[in-house]
């Protein structure tokens, strides 16, 4: 057919790595007129909102609430801890660390970037090889994306712990958990991470807009000897406010925060350890589907080993540039659209799905199927049986 009709009437879907999809009640709990912010429930539900953040994030410690995106919350948590002139240690395997580091070097810190590219995960010896070299311990933090959502990459947190102190290395473990918490498994406490942001559009199913930090007595004894913070960015009111607009330095993201109570609530009434398996099942039907496709070598998948793919967002690339072009027939004909191929040199290339948050299994077969479809339209080779393939991880 050269000129198909567009199919795209309906609910659109957005299965792009964040924002995602948003429960309708978080909607519904986000329509209402703007509250009092000087007394009543706004006020009296802040206690009980910061202890469930700090559940999904497994923290005992603190947390600080920003009106920011994730490039805000990783100001926030350097502007605490690293002062100028004092160095980060930055393993990359995507964009998003190279993002954070130059947020680093805004602000005058000194960064030691070590590029793994855009499909591999952290090479440890190649990190302990940095942290043995620094031997007068002028490394004070390490900035660690936990998930990139460039490359879909999982980095080892866990092991990266382990590297700090089995080497007795005192910089602060700081984690990047923007695409990973609410969809991977992470521990906070239990695998000893000092400080950690993320933001509330992805895993937390909350309109873009609101950014978290969350940080250990460690981290806080840093900021206790830093020379100065600023006033807006000091998490100290914030984690501890005396008062209700020391919370947010100002006015609160009001309806934001409603939002965020009923994301929470859903988060809590299914589990966290479901949370994780459910998002664990849909990632695998989804790998399995494009592994089927993959048999005729016009598709790659960004990541080779399962055990380094993201369970909320995953990077694929097409041969001969049509990543862009399959990304065009699945929005306009469709309804359903899908992630850029953002931070990669030939990103027309590529394509992302995000499979984050608010997600259940006719979701993920629906975007598989569009892109099934998509690809028969275009006529891409791809091994046969992807969509029986992912049903049947599906139905386990």
């Amino acid at each position: 057919m050269t000129n198909p009709i567009s199919l795209a009437q309906g609910r659109e879907y957005l299965a792009i790595p964040g924002p995602s999809v948003m429960p309708d009640a978080v909607l519904q709990a986000m329509h209402r007129p703007s509250p009092n912010i000087y007394d009543g429930e706004l006020i009296e539900m802040m206690p009980a909102l910061t202890r469930d953040l700090r559940r999904v994030a497994r923290t005992e410690h603190n947390v600080a609430i920003y009106i920011a995106n994730g490039h805000g919350t990783w100001e926030a948590a350097l502007s605490n801890v690293i002062a100028p002139g004092e160095t980060v240690l930055a393993p990359a395997s995507g964009r998003f660390t190279h993002g954070w580091a130059e947020m680093a070097d805004a602000i005058g810190a000194k960064v030691d970037l070590i590029d793994f590219g855009t499909s591999s995960p952290w090479d440890m010896e190649r990190i302990a090889d940095a942290l043995r070299a620094d031997t007068d311990h002028r490394i004070k933090g390490v900035l660690a994306v936990h998930v990139d959502t460039s490359s879909s990459i999982r980095n080892d947190i866990p092991a990266l712990r382990a590297l700090l102190d089995d080497l007795n290395h005192p910089a602060l473990l700081m984690a990047d958990c923007i695409a990973s918490l609410g969809c991977d498994r992470f521990e906070m406490d239990a695998w000893g991470v000092d400080a950690m942001v993320t933001a509330c559009q992805k895993g937390l199913m909350t309109p873009a807009g609101v950014g978290f930090v969350f940080f250990n007595d460690k981290a806080q004894a840093k900021r206790a000897e830093m020379p100065r913070v600023s006033q807006y960015w000091d998490w100290q009111p914030r984690a501890k406010p005396e008062l209700f607009y020391q919370y947010f330095n100002g006015t609160a993201p009001t309806h934001h925060l409603y939002g965020l109570r009923a994301a929470l609530d859903l988060i809590h009434a299914e589990g966290m350890e479901h949370v994780w398996a459910r998002h664990e099942r849909l990632a695998t039907a989804i790998w399995t589907a494009c592994e089927t496709w993959a048999e005729s070598g016009a598709l790659h998948l960004n990541v080779a080993d399962r055990a380094h793919r993201s369970h909320a967002v995953t990077t694929l690339r097409l041969t001969d540039e049509r990543g862009t072009p399959l990304r065009q027939f699945t929005e306009t004909q469709l309804g359903l659209t899908l992630g850029i191929g953002l931070g990669m040199e030939d990103w027309n290339g590529y394509f992302r799905l995000g499979h984050m948050g608010h997600v259940n299994g006719q979701m993920v077969m629906a975007i598989l199927g569009g892109i099934e479809t998509a690809m028969a339209a275009q006529n891409i080779p791809r091994g046969k049986g992807a969509l029986e393939a992912a049903a049947a991880v599906l139905s386990q």
